[in-house]
């Protein structure tokens, strides 16, 4: 009897202990297209970066998503071979990247990505790497 309570009690405070690491492992990236900002929380801490969403007459998928694959360089084939740093594609070839054009930042300007400085784009990449796909959260909203 003492042995089985054992038991149970041991494995309550290790599903405990796997619970609270995940809640803590958790990253939520929330891109507010109205206000061309990305908020960031990963664990304790938050970042709130400037960013370009789709321009007239191009469009920023709305909904929630977890990250499909990264790329730490890529190049867009549809638009010029445009470098894409620190890609985090997130619906199709919708992605959360760096840009050289930082002066853009804070007003539609993409053809449909999320476009955020490359420093803060390389922070979220690695972010997303550490705590993997599945532990990843993308809300994009108005």
């Amino acid at each position: 009897m003492k042995k089985s309570f054992l038991m149970a009690a041991m494995m309550a405070v290790a599903l405990f202990a796997t619970s609270v690491a995940s809640q803590a492992a958790m990253l939520v990236a929330n891109i507010d297209v109205s206000t061309q900002t990305m908020t960031v929380r990963y664990g304790s801490t938050v970042y709130r970066w400037a960013v370009s969403t789709a321009r007239p007459g191009y469009f920023t998928p709305r909904g929630t998503y977890r990250p499909q694959r990264t790329a730490r360089m890529w190049y867009s084939r549809k638009y010029d071979m445009s470098p894409m740093p620190y890609s985090v594609f997130f619906h199709g070839g919708y992605a959360i990247h760096g840009t050289g054009a930082v002066r853009q930042l804070g007003r539609p300007a993409s053809h449909g990505c999320v476009r955020l400085h490359t420093a803060n784009a390389a922070t979220f990449y690695s972010m997303v790497r550490e705590v993997g796909f599945g532990n990843t959260r993308i809300v994009v909203t108005n």
